[in-house]
């Protein structure tokens, strides 16, 4: 683990994050955490923290973090999607090989519903990108 402290950490929340500057330089050497920020990650709105005016070594940062932080997202996304596919196979495995009849009378109307709502989907937008093309 390195030694040296990050000048800002980013507290993730829902909908993005707080933001504090780190700060060691003090009498006791203690790390001092100073909010400076709140980001709404959704809208893109970086809010100061009380009187605060935010430098621009801080709005960079805020700014990489905030660039950083949405390609994390999509890359979970896309994996989350991936990891769907993988249980929509072992679910079909699972009602071909294991599956009592009460277990299929519970979810065979909610998987089957779920699954025409995506299919629908997967269809109308795979038929609005050919058009594209064409």
């Amino acid at each position: 683990m390195s030694t040296e402290l990050p000048e800002y950490y980013f507290r993730v929340r829902e909908n993005g994050a707080v933001v504090f500057k780190i700060d060691t330089e003090n009498r006791q050497r203690r790390i001092e955490m100073d909010q400076i920020a709140v980001i709404n990650i959704r809208n893109g709105e970086v809010k100061p923290h009380g009187q605060r005016i935010l430098s621009e070594a801080d709005n960079a940062e805020i700014a990489r973090w905030v660039a950083s932080r949405k390609n994390l997202l999509e890359r979970r996304d896309i994996d989350d999607i991936h990891r769907a596919v993988d249980h929509l196979n072992l679910t079909a495995q699972w009602a071909q090989s294991k599956a009592t009849e009460d277990q299929l009378e519970e979810i065979t109307d909610n998987l089957l519903m779920a699954m025409h709502d995506l299919r629908s989907v997967l269809v109308r937008k795979k038929a609005d990108r050919l058009r594209k093309t064409d």
